[in-house]
């Protein structure tokens, strides 16, 4: 890649499963070796993890060795689940921050109605002249808790690099006809500090993500993709796992590939 070229690159979002669920003959012990096969074949510039245990970010640091990562946050809680961004070159790291999805997002927190402490990990990259925002959250179940969350997601955006394309992927835990979705996708009103909204890599009608260990079409679409600013969807997709298990997980992977054009003039 030289600067002024269209820069390629590739996306992948997947909820792992809390790697200490008692999910039997789904138990994490029997999905390390199904996802290790899944990421040698579907290894993407930038994988966004959700529900991750610290003993499944280290497996997933050992199976992609030429990745960096930012999002573990070590010691942990024992239960303690992380939203984690593995990146390799030519990427680079120039900033990033965890927060939580909350009143107080810079300490440990929820919102009342949240279920859990509900995160979302933000990463500004950089590959020659070309800059990139990439973020990986999960989000918890009360609509109104997921569209607030929405827009603290926003905010931090912009506050990282408002003027810079971003990529946003995770469990959303919504599907694309809720009120979070459009939280998301619409404009900002008026009285708001102006903001990009967002848009959707899957279109109407939405295949289903989460499979319950299933397999088959999928159930819901409540893991996306989404993106904004200078940059195009060159295709993307739901990516199912082979029709026998044990799965990786008991959601699909989503999957991207952009061109981001242009350079900043801001490095």
């Amino acid at each position: 890649m030289s600067d002024g070229q269209r820069q390629s690159f590739s996306v992948l979002t997947l909820n792992l499963r809390f790697g200490l669920a008692d999910d039997g003959a789904n138990a994490w012990i029997h999905r390390r070796g199904p996802l290790r096969q899944f990421l040698a074949t579907h290894a993407s510039d930038f994988m966004l993890f959700q529900e991750a245990n610290d003993f499944q970010i280290d497996f997933l640091a050992a199976s992609l060795p030429d990745y960096d990562r930012i999002g573990q946050r070590l010691p942990a809680p024992a239960f303690w689940q992380n939203n984690v961004i593995f990146y390799r070159a030519p990427w680079q790291l120039d900033a990033w921050e965890h927060f939580f999805l909350s009143a107080t997002p810079d300490i440990p927190s929820r919102f009342p109605n949240s279920r859990w402490p509900r995160q979302c990990t933000l990463g500004l990259f950089h590959a020659g002249s070309h800059e990139l925002v990439c973020g990986s959250t999960h989000l918890d179940f009360e609509e109104s808790v997921q569209v607030a969350s929405a827009a603290i997601i926003r905010q931090r955006i912009d506050r990282l690099a408002a003027s810079r394309p971003a990529v946003l992927g995770g469990d959303f835990n919504c599907e694309p006809n809720s009120a979070c979705h459009e939280a998301f996708t619409q404009p900002e009103p008026p009285s708001e500090a102006p903001s990009a909204s967002f848009r959707n890599v899957l279109q109407a009608p939405f295949p289903g993500t989460f499979h319950g260990f299933q397999g088959g079409d999928g159930r819901i679409c409540i893991d996306w993709i989404l993106y904004r600013g200078n940059i195009a969807v060159q295709r993307a997709g739901v990516i199912r796992f082979p029709a026998v298990g044990p799965y990786p997980s008991d959601h699909y992977p989503v999957g991207a590939a952009f061109s981001l054009n242009g350079s900043s003039s801001a490095r």
